[in-house]
């Protein structure tokens, strides 16, 4: 099982051909995705935001996914580096996404995982305080008291 991207999971219903999306870029198609499950209009954002902090896009068990600041996550296309949320609307936004040969040598090591539940990747550069590949945070600094100053308990 390769692992799901915006383009292999958003597909048009069973009423429409196959190829009735094929023009639509990565990041869109979860727009039309719920204009048609879930009957429900969600406009396409008509700027992109600026003075944002970019989104990440990571591997989270066999899906490309990006988060939002609002919780929120979708599946997304890693050959389109744009994102907004569906849910709340906070959009577009520049994603950060690995170079192509880096997706496919992501993929390609995640395929040896034969569960594909457990296949996770996260850009080590993501500040998400989840991802595994971040340094930990210094230990907080105590700041030195100096000596015969009174503490209260």
């Amino acid at each position: 099982m390769n692992v799901v991207r915006a383009e292999t999971y958003y597909i048009p219903p069973r009423q429409l051909p196959p190829d009735a999306w094929a023009n639509v870029p990565g990041a869109e198609l979860v727009f039309r995705w719920i204009e048609y499950r879930l009957h429900r209009r969600v406009p396409l954002p008509d700027s992109t935001l600026t003075d944002v902090p970019p989104v990440y896009a990571r591997v989270n068990q066999n899906r490309w996914l990006a988060d939002c600041v609002c919780n929120s996550a979708a599946v997304i296309s890693p050959a389109d580096p744009r994102w907004a949320c569906t849910e709340c609307g906070y959009g577009w936004v520049d994603m950060i996404v690995p170079a192509p040969e880096e997706v496919t040598a992501i993929e390609q090591q995640l395929l040896t995982i034969p569960q594909p539940h457990l296949r996770d990747w996260w850009n080590p550069a993501d500040p998400n305080p989840f991802n595994p590949s971040r340094p930990p945070d210094p230990p907080p600094s105590v700041p030195e008291i100096p000596p015969g100053t009174e503490v209260a308990p």
